[in-house]
């Protein structure tokens, strides 16, 4: 298995509910011990223009250039990170991840942030739709509501193609030395 971890949204204007600041922690200690073992780390970031027709849905936020758009304080992306600008849900669409990932040679990609039901969802739909295998790293992500994360992983956690496992159990799997599929 060649992994990269892909941390979604975890910008200054997104991590404001207590929900996801409660994945912070485990975030940081999972980045740690993937970047001691030279994992890639890709922070695919919301970043729209402000008259984006998405605001005619949700509220204005992480607009390209400001602040907002940056990596919380507690994640800031070391050297060697990358940090990808998104302007729809997934990290995938009209981006450069697919071929970032192949040239890096990976092949799995372990997703965590927010929100579970929106963004990480469909970057995990499009990263199976690109050949990847997928690890939704459940304890490194989250949703506006703990009902709602919880609904997500109980449903795609019966089928086959995405690998839930909290961040400790990708880290034993990359010790044993073992494939997820």
């Amino acid at each position: 298995m060649k992994l990269a971890v892909i941390v979604v949204d975890m910008i200054k204007d997104n991590v404001m509910s207590e929900e996801f600041g409660a994945i912070v922690p485990n975030i940081k200690k999972f980045l740690g011990e993937c970047r001691k073992r030279g994992i890639p780390i890709i922070f695919a970031n919301d970043s729209f223009l402000p008259q984006d027709p998405l605001f005619n849905y949700m509220p204005l936020h992480a607009i390209r250039g400001t602040p907002g758009v940056e990596v919380i304080d507690d994640l800031k992306p070391e050297r060697g990170d990358l940090v990808l600008e998104k302007r729809r849900f997934s990290a995938f669409f009209k981006t450069d991840l697919d071929m970032t990932l192949r040239s890096l040679n990976v092949d799995t990609v372990a997703i965590c942030g927010i929100a579970t039901h929106v963004c990480v969802l469909f970057t995990a739909g499009d990263a199976v739709s690109y050949d990847f295998s997928v690890i939704l790293v459940e304890d490194c992500c989250a949703s506006h509501k703990r009902e709602i994360h919880e609904m997500i992983l109980s449903i795609y956690g019966k089928l086959p193609i995405i690998q839930i496992l909290k961040s400790e159990d990708v880290i034993k799997t990359l010790e044993e030395g073992r494939s997820n599929r």
